[in-house]
């Protein structure tokens, strides 16, 4: 969608960073900077971030004085956060922000977080220190999954501060039914992850996701040049994030939970009107998105030819419930 004004590095990073580490990229608008800034304290580590704003002259204005005073208001922005601006019309455009906070990352890892999460546990320090997790994304073929919480009272959820930080802290909440998975109503977007098997899993095991879904729609970690971007048809809520994962996913990319991590969800209110009838517009661009991307990965198998291989399973296996494709092109899909 255009025209759009894009201005990367509008505040630099003075911090050096070791390409090693995890970049968490994530979006912002002006409504959400006070969550923002918890999330860098919190991280303390490197974050590009793309912050819209809309093309109105005194809107403009006003929010970049804000943008200025957050981020001079602490040494840890300017010691760790990348901020690039989006200037135009269109609202909620979040898989074209998601790709930008990614491009401009200035490590080999990034992770694909919404800013309304808060990380309640320190997956960057194990990821970096294990060697076989750091080489499966090296190798660029895996995701780390950290799983997705929320507090079932909606106040409760509110209460940052007082978010478990152990495992066992989280289950027990669990148990009391005070959290729960991240929407839970929606289970085909997060119970690919096996929560069952979360809570029970061993400390240190990082365990493969087996019964993917289309919907599947984690918060990830993933190398940051080699995996497919994010379609930017998607406007507005629902499918954006799922259309992200899903291409990964085609694309060989398989999906590891971290079984001793997790984030939970900052509770807030959302534009309900707006939410359902943007999903039940993206639901039709979904499905079309689905099929067209399908014929696209299965095409390059085919002619390359690596239908036979490991790198197309992913595919054949998601690919082959899409009836109009196993119909049609049959030597798509070897027997």
């Amino acid at each position: 969608m255009r025209p759009s004004n894009i201005m990367p590095y509008y505040y630099r990073a003075r911090g050096s960073f070791n390409a090693e580490d995890i970049t968490i990229t994530t979006l912002i608008t002006s409504n959400r900077f006070n969550v923002f800034e918890r999330l860098v304290e919190k991280y303390r580590g490197p974050i590009s971030v793309a912050v819209h704003i809309r093309d109105v002259p005194e809107h403009v204005h006003e929010i970049l004085q804000s943008l200025h005073e957050m981020y001079a208001s602490s040494p840890l922005m300017s010691t760790f956060v990348d901020v690039h601006l989006v200037v135009d019309a269109y609202d909620r455009q979040f898989n074209t922000w998601r790709n930008i906070a990614r491009l401009f990352a200035r490590t080999d890892f990034v992770m694909m977080l919404d800013i309304d999460f808060y990380p309640c546990t320190d997956f960057r320090f194990v990821v970096r220190r294990s060697s076989t997790i750091s080489d499966k994304l090296y190798a660029g073929r895996a995701a780390l999954v950290v799983p997705a919480f929320e507090y079932v009272d909606f106040h409760e959820g509110t209460e940052y501060k007082a978010f478990p930080t152990k495992k066992s802290e989280l289950v027990k909440l669990v148990k009391q039914q005070r959290i729960t998975m991240f929407h839970a109503f929606w289970g085909p977007g997060h119970n690919a992850s096996d929560y069952q098997r979360f809570y029970s899993a061993p400390s240190g095991e990082v365990y493969k996701v087996t019964r993917y879904q289309s919907a599947y729609e984690p918060y990830v970690i993933v190398k940051r040049d080699g995996p497919p971007w994010c379609d930017e048809r998607f406007v507005g809520y629902g499918g954006n994030k799922a259309a992200c994962l899903f291409e990964m996913y085609l694309a060989g990319i398989s999906f590891y939970v971290l079984s001793d991590h997790f984030i939970i969800h900052q509770n807030h209110l959302y534009e309900e009107s707006a939410r359902k009838t943007e999903r039940k517009h993206n639901r039709k661009i979904y499905a079309d998105f689905r099929e067209e991307t399908c014929l696209r990965y299965l095409k390059r198998y085919h002619d390359n030819p690596l239908l036979d291989r490991s790198l197309a399973e992913n595919a054949i296996n998601e690919c082959r419930k899409i009836k109009s494709l196993t119909r049609a092109f049959p030597k798509y899909f070897p027997s």
